[in-house]
């Protein structure tokens, strides 16, 4: 994964921050991996996360597995 050459990356920024946080961006677009990166530093290092592995991780949270946030 330490191919991908981000430099070009449409980046979305998560609907949360519009409520006033900082929060994620992710590039979508790339093949099987989901770039993210924090808001509060689009020059700063992203990382990149198997697919799968992004949307277990979010079925996670969502469903409170990681206890009160």
């Amino acid at each position: 994964m330490s191919d991908i050459n981000l430099t070009r990356a449409a980046w979305v920024k998560s609907s949360y921050s519009q409520q006033g946080g900082d929060c994620i961006e992710v590039a979508p677009g790339f093949a099987g991996v989901l770039p993210v990166r924090d808001s509060k530093d689009p020059s700063g290092p992203a990382l990149v996360f198997p697919v799968e592995a992004w949307r277990s991780f979010v079925s996670a949270v969502r469903a409170a597995e990681f206890g009160a946030v």
